[in-house]
């Protein structure tokens, strides 16, 4: 007898749980949450967000960062703030963990999967932006459970 595994099965045996957050439009000048996370640690093993408005002509920056809702910890950088002026659809906005840096994928013929993780605790992961652009980005977040009853929704 032959047992079939589905694709996201496989995802999630390789790689952890995929969360997803609809497009939003980008926060005006200011920090928004894009997934909360609850319940203990998780370890996040990949973060990509996809333009799906372009972004206006005008001088943008986008950091991506976590801010804990337990113990005294403030909010810690995922990556550094990296320009996003006129992103157009398509766009791959995500953190390289290796570099801790924001890095723009659409300029890249592949994608690369760093191999470098961030263990966080309950709270939320943001973006900060120096702007107050148009434009809207869809979310999505794959991790992995560190602490029994730990898991992400979308903000």
């Amino acid at each position: 007898m032959t047992t079939l595994i589905q694709a996201s099965a496989v995802r999630l045996i390789t790689e952890g749980y995929l969360v997803s957050r609809a497009t939003a439009t980008l926060p005006a000048t200011a920090t928004g949450n894009i997934f909360t996370v609850s319940g203990g640690r998780i370890l996040i093993v990949s973060l990509v967000g996809e333009v799906t408005t372009a972004v206006q002509n005008q001088a943008c920056t986008v950091a991506i960062g976590y801010a804990p809702t337990v113990g005294t910890g403030s909010t810690t950088a995922l990556g550094t703030a990296s320009s996003v002026i006129a992103a157009p659809i398509g766009t791959h906005v995500g953190i390289n963990p290796g570099s801790a840096t924001v890095v723009d994928l659409a300029t890249q013929a592949g994608v690369a999967t760093p191999a470098g993780r961030f263990l966080v605790d309950a709270g939320s992961v943001t973006i900060t932006t120096s702007a107050t652009n148009t434009g809207s980005v869809k979310w999505d977040l794959i991790y992995v459970p560190y602490d029994v009853g730990a898991a992400v929704v979308a903000a």
